[in-house]
């Protein structure tokens, strides 16, 4: 993944909850054909571990092939004996420095701030390599009971040097204050795998937009 000095905003890939290891792969490598991607992050729902390890024995490839980062949500015991690249961890998920310990000083860490600042410096105490904020918007992934101001990107993008990551609702339509506001990444799932073009469509878009908000700072 890119750092602060690296290629500006870009998008970052996570799963739906429920996949079908058989079918995904092709819609995955699909969307990571359409444009630039930073990372895919696999999450799971209510699956037990052989299931884990099927679905990553089946998209690890897809991403890595093409150079994208492939991290796992929440379960960092997995990521070393996998061949991952990282982990994501929430506030309600394992501490930052236990998933640190667990997947190693050279794989990615990623850990949810919300919209706390006090929380992003403390990841960033704690060894993370990027920070999530959110959500910006409401979302149909995860029910937000609360959404943030842009303002909070601004902040830690003229402040810190680790990178910051937008989540919670981003479209096409509606991520360009997030692009202006300072977001290194943004976390997607419904723009693209929802898109009603197919996911190549929706990464085609999300990267247009990107780019249409830096030519607006430029």
């Amino acid at each position: 993944m890119a750092d602060r000095a690296g290629e500006g905003c870009r998008v970052y890939l996570i799963t739906p909850p429920a996949i079908d290891p058989a079918r995904f792969p092709d819609l995955l490598a699909a969307a990571l054909d359409a444009g630039d991607v930073a990372a895919v992050q696999l999450r799971l729902k209510d699956v037990a571990d052989d299931g884990w390890r099927r679905a990553i024995d089946a998209l690890r490839p897809v991403a890595q092939s093409r150079g994208v980062a492939f991290l796992l949500n929440d379960r960092a015991d997995l990521v070393a004996g996998t061949g991952s690249d990282g982990v994501h961890v929430g506030q309600e998920d394992m501490p930052a420095r236990q998933a640190r310990a667990l997947i190693g000083p050279d794989r990615t860490l990623g850990v949810t701030c919300k919209g706390s600042r006090d929380l992003a410096m403390a990841a960033g105490e704690d060894g993370a390599d990027y920070v999530a904020f959110g959500a910006f918007f409401p979302s149909g992934t995860k029910e937000v009971s609360a959404t943030i101001a842009p303002d909070i990107l601004a902040w830690w993008s003229e402040m810190m040097e680790l990178p910051c990551c937008a989540i919670g609702g981003i479209t096409a339509g509606n991520c360009a204050p997030l692009v202006r506001a300072g977001a290194d990444f943004l976390a997607v799932v419904g723009a693209v795998w929802n898109h009603p073009e197919g996911p190549a469509a929706g990464v085609r878009a999300l990267n247009a937009a990107i780019a249409a908000a830096r030519a607006e700072m430029a």
